[in-house]
């Protein structure tokens, strides 16, 4: 301790040890000054060890709990960003896929764990806005537990079907439906997943009847969908890249507005068959609530810088994400515009909210 520091400790301790004398006197309880000290001392203790950890952050190895599959779009997104962003900081980013219950499980532990910093999620907006209007009540509520880091990038969508099926392009698809009705299914990556309200909007725009087939998370489904288990399935192009590149997936419409840039020959959905239809989804950085707001920022930081670099910046686009970088707070203000517009829109479609 440097000889300012010393200083100002004594200063603190004279100001104390004065305060709990007068807190003594002063009490209608039998208090002995050293006790009142003693909890004086330990408060500001308490106030200054925060601020210290939040200086010397990160000092030891961040864990990113993302609560997918291996290989969806949010995890393979994850690993391009995080392994920058463990470079800028200085530490290494480990991250821990916990899958399950639509994600639920992974985002409960997030929730839970200690706000130091060491413990953060990677979340789609399924987690954050579609699930509390679906499931049972979780054991966190996503506005009161969680700290906002930023919206890293929002993920873009396409319909898939397998390599051997005879659909060609959306209009295809409705078409097919129409002529068996509740015959055609579609894989998702649970109840409540952005798979299935994906596909859910789509059919209750196109008026026709799918089967939903739910599985344990969106890359299961889109082998599902690979191996002729399921018709279709709408997906991030994050997670089915791999499988479109290995012939083993069809690319058959884009959920965006125009077409994009990888697939130049594939048709829009909304130009092949279903007029204004458009879908995507979020990749986000949250953190326990409580997190220091210093430690918060250090994380925000690193991760635009990480969005700044071209080679960062050109894989995540390979992997069909438009890069955001927003805001804590603006991400505080989106979290609870889709959480209304999520409530709206299963109510319109027919998924029981709860």
């Amino acid at each position: 301790m440097n000889g300012a520091a010393q200083i100002a400790m004594r200063s603190i301790a004279k100001v104390v040890t004065r305060v709990a004398a007068l807190i003594a006197v002063q009490s209608p309880l039998p208090l002995r000054v050293s006790t009142v000290t003693a909890a004086l001392s330990a408060l500001i203790g308490i106030a200054l060890i925060a601020p210290c950890n939040a200086q010397t952050y990160p000092n030891k190895p961040i864990r990113l709990i993302v609560p997918l599959a291996a290989g969806s779009a949010v995890d393979n997104a994850a690993r391009i960003l995080m392994l920058r962003v463990a470079q800028d900081l200085g530490t290494s980013v480990a991250i821990e896929n916990q899958p399950g219950a639509s994600g639920l499980i992974g985002a409960e532990r997030v929730a839970h764990a200690a706000p130091d910093g060491y413990t953060l999620g990677g979340f789609n907006d399924s987690i954050m806005t579609m699930l509390p209007h679906l499931q049972p009540p979780p054991s966190w509520d996503i506005l009161r537990d969680f700290e906002p880091i930023t919206l890293v990038a929002t993920i873009d969508w396409g319909l898939v079907v397998g390599a051997n099926s005879t659909l060609r392009n959306a209009a295809d698809l409705i078409a097919a439906a129409r002529s068996t009705p509740g015959r055609l299914t579609f894989g998702s990556g649970g109840t409540g997943s952005p798979q299935h309200i994906a596909m859910a909007l789509f059919a209750s725009q196109a008026g026709i009847e799918l089967v939903h087939v739910p599985y344990k998370g969106a890359t299961q489904a889109a082998v599902g969908v690979a191996g002729d288990e399921v018709v279709s399935a709408l997906q991030g192009i994050a997670t089915v890249s791999s499988l479109l590149r290995a012939g083993k997936l069809r690319l058959i419409g884009v959920a965006t507005t125009a077409r994009m840039s990888q697939f130049p020959e594939v048709p829009t959905i909304a130009e092949s068959g279903l007029s204004g239809f458009e879908f995507n989804s979020w990749f986000a950085l949250m953190a326990p609530a409580g997190t220091a707001r210093p430690i918060i920022k250090t994380v925000y930081d690193a991760v635009l810088r990480a969005l700044a670099d071209p080679d960062t910046r050109e894989k995540l686009a390979a992997q069909g994400l438009s890069v955001r970088g927003m805001p804590p707070a603006e991400l505080s203000s989106a979290i609870r515009v889709q959480l209304q517009r999520y409530a709206d829109l299963m109510r319109q479609i027919g998924i029981s909210a709860r």
